[in-house]
Order: C-alpha cells, then structure tokens, then sequence
C-alpha cells in the first residue's frame, strides 16, 4: 500500500483507504438489502481496489467503528 493512501484527508480526516472500504461497505450492504455483510467478503471487494492485509483491514475497521 502506498504511503499515500495512510495520509488522513483535510476534508474529512479520513485516509483513501477509509473512504475505499466505506465505498466498497455501502455497496454490499446494498446487494446484501441491507443486511451485515461478512468481513471475508468485504475483504475480497476492498482488495479489488487496494493490496492490504486481513489485520490491516481490521485495524481500519476498527479505527472507522471509533469515529463512529
């Protein structure tokens, strides 16, 4: 992952990374009719747009849950 994508934006303090998994979330919630969408498969989209790990996943998870 580029250093560039860890780098909280003015806007709105969230990195790319952030923004992708949100995006990549309201998507699937979508298809899913709005129900919980499993992690695995969250993961398996957001590396569609980023190369990240199972753990660094978890850790935006986490860090968007606390924004929250």
């Amino acid at each position: 992952m580029d250093i560039n994508d860890r780098i909280p934006d003015v806007r709105d303090g969230l990195t790319r990374l952030e923004r992708v998994v949100l995006h990549v979330l309201r998507e699937a919630q979508e298809e899913f009719g709005g129900r919980n969408v499993p992690t695995a498969t969250l993961y398996g989209r957001v590396l569609e747009y980023v190369d990240i790990s199972q753990e660094e996943l978890q850790t935006c998870l986490q860090r968007l849950t606390l924004h929250g």
